[in-house]
């Protein structure tokens, strides 16, 4: 059944009243020193990075921090291939968004051959021991797919093809996952099979309409966490003192910024 495409101002607002608890969040981890990773995966244009640009609006990024790593270097291929993931879990009092993980493998890398069979048998065998050792350590550990119809996919591809500042988000991989589509739908439903586990399960969200999707993964991430409202530490603004009498260069070194706005 089509659902009634959520009104702005409903999002909006409900929207906001999410972000106000991830900071709450964000507080909670930071003071009781908890280790959070949120991965998000999906297929191209499936709404992640729209998420977590919503999701980390109004964050400290010294305490969340999102992680978007580029394809392996020569070196890193020749690393055990959860090692340079390792080196981007959070320490305590720190949180990781993860635009795409160690879930390439299975995924992307596999579909498109970038990696052998061996090698995908090999993560599938191993990622769940990878994860249980994460969360045995107290990692808090959150997984969402970001579910897309192939028409919904297409028309935002298109959407992109034709915006002079999304154009950028398309690769050629990105456009030949439409030709793959069946291929990435097995790889996938082979993936949560054996990734699907109680210590890090999947939650799938329906993406097709962007500001449903939004909601409702912030909505289940914070209902997942046991955080509290952590009281802000008593803060007063200080009286400006008097001048005492420092005068100031007449020019100061440096040209100020053209007013562009002025031009408008």
């Amino acid at each position: 059944m089509t659902r009634e495409k959520l009104r702005r101002a409903v999002y909006r607002e409900e929207l906001f009243r999410l972000q106000t608890e991830l900071v709450k969040l964000q507080e909670w981890v930071r003071a009781e020193r908890k280790r959070l990773i949120v991965i998000f995966e999906g297929r191209d244009a499936a709404g992640k990075g729209s998420t977590i640009k919503r999701v980390t609006e109004y964050l400290n990024p010294r305490v969340a921090r999102i992680v978007a790593l580029p394809k392996p270097t020569d070196r890193e291929r020749g690393q055990w291939y959860f090692q340079r993931y390792v080196a981007q879990l959070p320490a305590a009092g720190e949180i990781v968004l993860m635009d795409r993980s160690w879930y390439n493998r299975a995924g992307v890398e596999w579909v498109m051959g970038f990696c052998s069979e061996e090698e995908h048998r090999r993560f599938l065998h191993q990622c769940p021991i990878f994860e249980r050792l994460l969360t045995e350590d107290g990692i808090m550990l959150r997984k969402y797919w970001f579910s897309v119809s192939d028409g919904e996919q297409q028309k935002r591809m298109r959407a992109r093809l034709d915006d002079p500042v999304r154009r950028w988000k398309l690769s050629e991989v990105d456009l030949e996952s439409i030709t793959r589509w069946d291929d990435y739908s097995r790889a996938k439903d082979e993936m949560i099979l054996y990734t699907d586990i109680p210590e890090a399960p999947w939650s799938i969200v329906d993406s097709d309409d962007k500001r449903r999707a939004r909601l409702n993964m912030i909505a289940h991430l914070l209902d997942s966490v046991p955080y509290r409202e952590v009281p802000p530490p008593a803060m007063r603004l200080p009286h400006r003192p008097p001048a005492d009498g420092y005068r100031r260069p007449s020019k100061n070194p440096g040209s100020y910024v053209p007013d562009h706005a002025a031009s408008l």
